[in-house]
């Protein structure tokens, strides 16, 4: 099984990936990119010291310097690569993936997402050709401390927590290099757990995303009892919340929180949101004066589009979230900034945190639902006449990723994953009942085709 993937280079560590594959993109990254010097980084994954010096090694082989950051938060390598101009840069994670998994995520010019259409398929051919002779005069080894910058740009822009009490769950990951200084400082009253860096990830998995991962998290906000609580996932690239009670926040719907004080700033502002958004997230970013404008899902086609829009702020289901201040790229610990600040200033005013949520939470959804399906591109096409064939005819179809099919008391959004064998669904509907009532429609049409 190849570990390149749609986005990035991922897999089971010593199955689909392994040392020398790293030493073998290393070798063929800096040609790739026409860089002469790349910007390495390494999450806290226990294969990850080994899997960052085989790519080292092989970069430093092919002629390239190495600007080597060590332990550190995706994030960070993304904006070290877009305020210091780096050509290529390399991030050993897996993100929020169990344990045994890692990988590479790859960055170009100006921050820019190495995907599959712009330059990782060319990369996955080179590594599996015979390599040219290593350069003449290898390349330098140089370790870089981006702390006091990364704190420095954070600090500029610290909410006002004052009389707020909440809870940051770490998930072992690297994300607890930042979150104490920049989030504990501000005023607020802040419990930190899982903040031990531990790649085998011993309090829970690394993905917010999953239930079972919040469990403890929403125990220690009705605990203490805290205003909100927010997770990292394992390199601090993505970010999710749960309420007073515990509740998980679907991330979505945070994207309308925090495009509020763009919008202030920027009347009129498009803000970037991936076809899965919920209706009420869209309606209240047009309430606030915003355009909201629907794209397809994932980090290699958010950047470039967050460019072309000229967005100052994008966010995603998955609980990615964007900001043209943070070099057009997603910042977990931006996002917790700006949200941590809305629900201090909403207690201020006598609401609370779960208030400002329930005023975009205003339809009633499935979330997304995972089926296994052998025949993808058949199935969306008996979506897709499903659909078209209903009286009324859905109002708009957007078809640039999978298909969303809209109605004016309910939608469907049907898409194949680009990293695991699904079909995803969403419906969300007026009220429960006519959500039923789709919901089983559609699964209907799916039963032919389940794996």
């Amino acid at each position: 099984m190849s570990a390149f993937h749609a986005y990035d280079i991922r897999g089971v560590w010593g199955r689909d990936l392994d040392a020398d594959t790293a030493w073998r993109v290393g070798r063929c990254l800096p040609k790739l990119l026409g860089a002469s010097r790349v910007l390495v980084g390494r999450d806290a994954r226990l294969s990850s010291p080994e899997l960052s010096a085989a790519l080292v090694r092989g970069i430093l082989e092919a002629g390239a310097d190495v600007d080597d950051v060590g332990l550190c938060t995706t994030p960070t390598t993304y904006f070290l690569t877009g305020m210091h101009g780096y050509a290529a840069a390399a991030m050993v994670t897996a993100s929020h993936n169990p344990p045994e998994y890692n990988g590479i995520k790859i960055s170009k010019t100006d921050a820019l997402p190495v995907g599959g259409d712009s330059g990782l398929r060319e990369l996955e051919a080179m590594t599996a050709a015979p390599l040219p002779p290593k350069a003449e005069r290898p390349g330098t080894l140089r370790p870089l401390d981006p702390r006091d910058e990364l704190l420095k740009w954070f600090g500029a822009r610290a909410p006002d927590l004052a009389g707020l009490r909440f809870v940051v769950d770490c998930s072992n990951g690297v994300g607890a290099l930042l979150a104490r200084d920049v989030l504990g400082g501000c005023g607020g009253e802040a419990l930190f757990i899982n903040e031990t860096l531990d790649g085998s990830f011993p309090a829970h998995q690394p993905n917010p995303l999953l239930p079972e991962t919040t469990e403890q998290l929403g125990n220690e906000v009705r605990r203490v009892g805290a205003d909100l609580g927010l997770m990292f996932d394992g390199d601090a690239d993505r970010v999710a919340f749960v309420d007073s009670s515990g509740r998980f926040v679907r991330p979505d719907l945070v994207t309308a929180i925090v495009a509020e004080p763009f919008l202030e700033a920027e009347p009129g502002a498009p803000i970037l949101c991936d076809v899965r958004t919920s209706r009420g997230v869209t309606e209240r970013i047009a309430e606030l004066g915003g355009v909201p404008h629907l794209w397809k899902v994932g980090h290699a086609f958010a950047k470039p589009k967050l460019r072309e829009l000229g967005a100052p702020f994008g966010g995603e289901l998955a609980g990615h979230y964007y900001f043209r201040e943070f070099c057009n790229c997603d910042s977990a610990m931006r996002a917790a900034q700006i949200v941590l600040g809305a629900a201090a200033a909403a207690k201020r005013r006598g609401g609370s945190f779960d208030s400002v949520v329930r005023s975009v939470d205003r339809y009633a959804s499935t979330g997304e639902l995972n089926f296994t399906v052998e025949r993808k591109d058949d199935a969306l096409s008996a979506f897709s006449a499903w659909a078209r064939s209903m009286n009324p005819p859905p109002r708009r179809v957007l078809d640039f990723d999978g298909l969303r099919c809209e109605w004016d008391d309910w939608w469907i959004s049907v898409r194949k994953s680009n990293t695991e064998p699904y079909l995803r669904l969403i419906l969300e509907a007026d009220g429960e009942e006519l959500l039923a009532d789709r919901r089983a429609a559609a699964e209907k049409i799916l039963t032919p085709f389940l794996g």
